[in-house]
């Protein structure tokens, strides 16, 4: 491709609405624009990087024997009814009306569809296994759309869905696809890890994120090096903290003014964080109560994840309470309630409290605390269970060694469905003897957009984009330093089509613009392989340089063309 014919944009200055280096690159280099807030198009040099990353996906899942297929992003409203999504999946769903009052949803994914299609085709166990899957795009009305493609409303993704007659041939079409995306990542040049995850809406009976690795991602890691460990922060199981031995001591409501917070309390009182109890409320939607009151110990976290999954409820069915509301309703205190004294609300206690004695709770009355309170004696919770967030340095749930954070960005998520869908949506086949069972499923997905980005996280330094070969919109960039000279530009033409002939994917940047301009979009736009034909073309001569590298080095036109050829041939070997 000749540059003075491209559609190209680049930008000189960060855009305002950029926050993370993928975003910033991403839009200076003339890749992506925004139509609007989370919603973004794709210009030539982005797609050409997209489109190679679903080669490498549609490569990796052929090989598996998965095939593709693709459906609607319109979705009838009745298949979600069936399957009991259409209320769970809440506000992020799209949802729309036809002239006739139809009700549709735009497809965040495609569970529902994909299992109406096996159970109207699919009826006999030796049709199975199957792995059918889609590349296409997805719509998700985020609340908060943020960091350009990491968090949108409209993404790209590949969704597979594996159908199979029993669960071990659910566990072989799992590992099937773990390790088909340990090799996509792999090719697209990423560093990721793969961690255990919470289900989410998709449903099921486990689930793996895999996560490429970043200061910038959203998914928190939790990770172990004595024995392996590693999951998202909000599936790991949290240790409950031994409480010191010592008999229950006798109640003590004491006068604390003005001390809303955990801090606060303890500072006034002299106690640790630790030996208080912190409270935090919440209004429940469509279920027989409308309110719960959550208790944990002071100095930890609540694990929203873990809450919401205790109850079984959508996430959208839980906020937190409007104090006057609750307080009118359940006796509740701001910044002073405390599980004595509490009715007409569900009480959920951390399991670390059943057995930590003498804490500090709020008294359910204005500047007043209790001092001494102990579970079982002063109060019992309707639930307990581990609702901690796990933090860096606490003891590993699975073994002595302590546990460390960090940060990812979530590029693909695999579940073991089951027969979650199958059941609900009766999608069976008849066995060997002819006795109808639920086909068991499972679903893989791969936010194809969202991997472009992470490629950018991990593959970028101060001048720009630095694409590994694969996934590179083009594989080398000629630069021609003077159009005008016919030597040069004789050189520069010999070299491009030798290139070109050779099946190598290449850029001639032969405009009308001086040399450090055309230097810093080729660094800007990251093509990993940079010939300039400059003052020495005249001798054959070349400047060779990787842009990973950074160095440049003269080599003999030949030679430089050859040693192209063959990096190019050799990706994926």
């Amino acid at each position: 491709m000749r540059m003075s014919r491209m559609y190209l944009k680049t930008l000189r200055e960060v855009p305002a609405e950029a926050e993370i280096p993928s975003h910033v690159w991403l839009l200076r280099a003339g890749m992506i624009r925004k139509l609007v807030s989370g919603v973004y198009g794709f210009m030539p040099l982005g797609k050409r990087s997209l489109q190679k990353i679903e080669a490498i996906i549609r490569d990796e899942m052929n090989k598996k024997g998965a095939q593709e297929i693709l459906m609607s992003a319109l979705q009838p409203a009745e298949l979600w009814e069936e399957s009991g999504r259409w209320y769970a999946y809440g506000p992020e769903l799209f949802r729309l009306k036809d002239r006739h009052e139809r009700d549709f949803c735009l497809g965040p994914t495609h569970e529902e569809i994909f299992t109406d299609i096996v159970r109207n085709e699919v009826d006999s166990y030796r049709q199975l296994p199957l792995n059918l899957y889609q590349i296409q795009t997805k719509y998700r009305d985020e609340k908060r759309p943020r960091f350009g493609l990491m968090r949108s409303r409209e993404f790209i993704m590949k969704d597979a869905y594996s159908f199979d007659r029993d669960w071990e041939g659910l566990d072989l079409s799992y590992q099937q696809m773990y390790e088909t995306y340990a090799a996509i990542f792999t090719r697209c040049g990423l560093e990721f890890r793969a961690v255990e995850a919470d289900n989410g809406a998709i449903g099921g009976t486990g689930s793996h994120e895999f996560c490429a690795l970043s200061e910038f991602g959203e998914s928190e890691i939790v990770y172990c090096d004595n024995c392996g460990l590693a999951s998202t922060r909000e599936q790991a199981a949290a240790v409950d903290q031994p409480a010191p031995p010592e008999e229950a001591l006798p109640l003590e409501k004491v006068y604390t003014p003005g001390t809303k917070t955990i801090a606060e309390v303890a500072g006034f009182l002299g106690v640790p964080e630790s030996r208080t109890m912190k409270a935090l409320l919440f209004q429940v939607y469509d279920q027989d109560y409308d309110y719960a009151a959550v208790f944990i110990r002071g100095d930890r976290e609540l694990n929203m994840t873990k809450l919401v999954n205790l109850l079984n409820i959508p996430e959208h069915a839980i906020e937190f309470a409007d104090e006057t509301a609750i307080g009118e309703a359940t006796g509740a205190v701001g910044g002073f309630t405390g599980p004595i004294g509490l009715h007409d609300c569900r009480i959920i206690a951390d399991s670390e409290l059943i057995k930590s004695p003498n804490l500090v709770a709020g008294a359910c009355e204005i500047d007043h605390h209790i001092k001494n309170v102990n579970y079982g004696r002063d109060y019992k919770a309707d639930l307990t269970a581990d609702l901690k967030l796990i933090s860096a340095g606490d003891p590993c749930p699975d073994c002595v060694g302590k546990v460390k954070l960090t940060r990812g960005i979530e590029v693909d998520q695999v579940f073991k469905l089951g027969t979650k869908y199958s059941e609900s949506m009766h999608a069976y086949f008849k066995d060997e003897n002819m006795q109808e069972h639920p086909l068991v499923m499972g679903c893989y997905g791969i936010g194809v957009s969202r991997t472009l980005a992470a490629v950018v996280e991990q593959h970028h330094d101060d001048d720009g984009i630095i694409w590994p070969l694969a996934v590179a919109p083009y594989h080398a960039i000629i630069t021609l330093i003077s159009p005008q000279d016919p030597i040069q530009s004789e050189l520069a033409e010999q070299l491009y089509q030798r290139l070109a002939e050779a099946g190598v994917e290449v850029l001639l940047d032969d405009r009308e613009e001086r040399p450090g301009v055309k230097f810093k979009d080729a660094d800007l736009i990251g093509i990993p392989i940079r010939l300039t034909v400059g003052r020495t073309a005249a001798d054959g001569v070349v400047e060779f340089r990787l842009r990973a590298e950074g160095q440049s080095v003269e080599k003999a036109w030949a030679e430089a063309a050859g040693q192209v050829i063959d990096m190019v041939k050799a990706i994926d070997k």
